[in-house]
C-alpha cells in the first residue's frame, strides 16, 4: 500500500495541530478541578514532571510510529510489525485507538454543546446578578432537556466533522493556523483580566508555592492520570499525525513545544479561573461544577462579567472545537486506510460518533436510570473508561511497539536524532514511560 499523499503545509501547521489535538476540555474544565482538589501547587508541581517524564516521552513514541509508517495508524503499524518480524496483530492496536477516540469523541461532543449554550446564555447576560441557587437550577434544568442537549451534541459535532471531511490542508491546517493564536490570545486576555481582581495574589500563592505536605499517593495518582489525558496520547492520533509530519522537521523539538504550549494553556486557565474564584471567597475544590456552576456566579458579581464570561465560554468552545476535529481524524485516516474516500469517512464518522452520543446526551432526563454497567449511566461510562482505562492501555502498547519491537534503525531514523539522544529516549520510554503508564493503568483498574 502507497504513502498517504498528504502533508501538513509547514512545520508551524504541524505543531498547532498536535497542540489542537491536545488542548481542550482537558486543559480548561479538567485541570482546573483536578487541581483544585488536588491541592493547588502540590498537584502542579507533580504533574509537570510527569508530563516531561511520562507525556512527552510517549507522545514522541506514538508520532515516530506514523511518521515511520507514513499510512493511517493500522496500515502503519501493520507494516513497521512486518519489518521486525512481529506479529501482525499489532495492526489492531490502530483499530483499538480509533474505538477510544470514537468512544471519547461521543461524550466530548455532549460537553461541548454545554459551552455552545453558556456561550449564548453569557451574552444573553443571563447569569449576571443571578444567585447560586439560580446557576445550579438552570445547570439542572438544562441537563433535563433533552431535545437542547441533543441540538447542541448535533451542531457541534457538524461543524467538527464539516471541518474534517475538508482534508488536511484545506481543513484542519487551515483551522488550526486561524483559531489556535486566537485561543491563545483569548487566554492572555483572561489572564490579565485576572491580575487586575483581588484574586490575583491568592491564585498565584495557591497554584505556585507548593506545600510539599501536600503530596499525597492519590495526588500523584491523580496527577500520573491527567498528564497522560492532557497530551492526548494513546489513542493513535498523534500516530495519524506522524504520518502527515514534514520530512525536514525535529521531532523533539515539535512534542516539546506541544508539551510548553499544552501545559500554558493549563496554567493560564488556572490563573484566570482561581483568580475569579477567590476574588469571590469561593471554594477552589468545587469539583467537575467548578466550570458550569462555580465560573458563572463569580462572574455575575463582578464588574462587566457577562463580557469576560462570555469570553471565557467563547475560548472554552474553541478549544473544544480544535480538540476534536484533531481527534477525528486518525478514525477518518483509518478507514481511508482501507479504501475509503475522505468525505465518505467523514460521514460515517460523523453518524456513528452521533448516535453513540445520543446515549450520553439523554443520560441526564429520558435515559437516566438506565445504568447498563457497574451502576453507571452511558455519560459516566464513556466519560471515565475511554480516558481512564483505554489511553493508558493503549499508550503502555504504543510505548512497548515503539520501544521493544519497532525495527530500531526505523525508530532512529523517525526520530531523527543522534545514536546517543536515540538511547536516551528509548531508555527513558523503556524504564521509566512505559512502568509509570502501567501504574496509570493499574490505579484506574483498581
Amino acid at each position: 500500500m502507497s504513502e498517504t499523499l498528504e502533508r501538513w503545509g509547514s512545520k508551524r501547521a504541524f505543531i498547532l495541530a498536535v497542540t489542537g489535538a491536545a488542548v481542550g476540555l482537558g486543559n480548561i474544565w479538567r485541570f482546573p478541578y483536578i487541581a483544585g482538589e488536588n491541592g493547588g501547587a502540590a498537584f502542579l508541581l507533580v504533574y509537570i514532571a510527569f508530563v516531561l517524564l511520562l507525556g512527552l516521552p510517549v507522545m514522541m513514541a506514538e508520532i515516530l510510529i506514523g511518521r515511520a509508517g507514513r499510512r493511517g495508524p493500522m496500515q502503519s503499524l501493520g507494516t513497521l510489525a512486518a519489518e521486525a518480524g512481529a506479529s501482525p496483530h499489532w495492526r489492531w492496536l490502530g483499530a483499538f485507538g480509533a474505538f477510544t477516540v470514537f468512544c471519547i469523541l461521543s461524550f466530548y461532543s455532549v460537553v461541548s454543546g454545554w459551552s455552545i449554550e453558556f456561550l449564548v446564555a453569557s451574552i444573553n447576560g443571563q447569569f449576571t446578578g443571578a444567585s447560586a441557587e439560580q446557576v445550579g437550577a438552570g445547570f439542572n434544568a438544562f441537563l433535563a432537556n433533552p431535545w437542547l442537549l441533543v441540538f447542541n451534541h448535533s451542531l457541534f459535532l457538524f461543524m467538527t466533522m464539516t471541518v474534517v471531511a475538508a482534508g488536511v490542508a484545506k481543513g484542519l491546517e487551515k483551522l488550526n493556523n486561524l483559531l489556535m493564536p486566537l485561543l491563545y490570545l483569548l487566554l492572555l486576555l483572561l489572564a490579565g483580566y485576572a491580575a487586575t481582581t483581588e484574586g490575583f495574589g491568592p491564585a498565584l500563592a495557591w497554584l505556585f508555592t507548593p506545600n510539599l505536605a501536600a503530596i499525597t499517593p492519590e495526588v500523584v495518582l491523580h496527577a500520573l492520570g491527567h498528564a497522560f489525558f492532557t497530551l492526548a496520547v494513546g489513542a493513535c492520533a498523534l500516530m495519524a499525525y506522524g504520518a502527515y509530519m514534514p520530512e525536514e522537521q525535529s521531532l523533539p523539538k515539535a512534542a516539546a513545544a506541544v508539551a510548553v504550549l499544552d501545559i500554558s494553556v493549563a496554567l493560564l486557565a488556572g490563573i484566570a479561573i482561581f483568580s475569579v474564584v477567590f476574588a469571590q471567597g469561593l471554594d477552589p475544590a468545587e469539583g467537575p461544577g467548578l466550570m458550569f456552576v462555580t465560573l458563572p456566579i463569580a462572574f455575575s458579581h463582578i464588574p462587566w462579567g457577562a463580557l469576560w464570561l462570555s469570553i471565557f465560554f467563547l475560548l472554552l468552545l474553541l478549544a473544544t472545537w480544535t480538540s476534536a476535529i484533531n481527534l477525528a481524524e486518525p478514525m477518518v485516516a483509518t478507514l481511508q486506510g482501507l479504501g475509503w474516500g475522505r468525505g465518505l469517512s467523514a460521514a460515517a464518522v460523523g453518524l456513528s460518533v452521533w448516535l453513540l452520543g445520543l446515549l450520553s446526551a439523554l443520560s441526564f432526563s429520558v435515559l437516566a436510570d438506565f445504568r447498563p454497567l457497574l451502576g453507571r449511566n452511558v455519560f459516566e461510562l464513556v466519560s471515565s473508561i475511554p480516558p481512564d482505562i483505554f489511553l493508558p492501555l493503549g499508550g503502555l502498547l504504543i510505548a512497548i511497539f515503539a520501544a521493544w519491537v519497532m525495527p530500531q534503525p526505523a525508530a532512529a531514523s523517525a526520530l531523527g536524532v543522534g545514536e546517543g539522544r536515540f538511547r536516551l529516549w528509548r531508555g527513558v520510554v523503556r524504564w521509566i514511560s512505559i512502568p509509570l503508564t502501567f501504574v496509570v493503568l493499574l490505579s484506574a483498574l483498581l
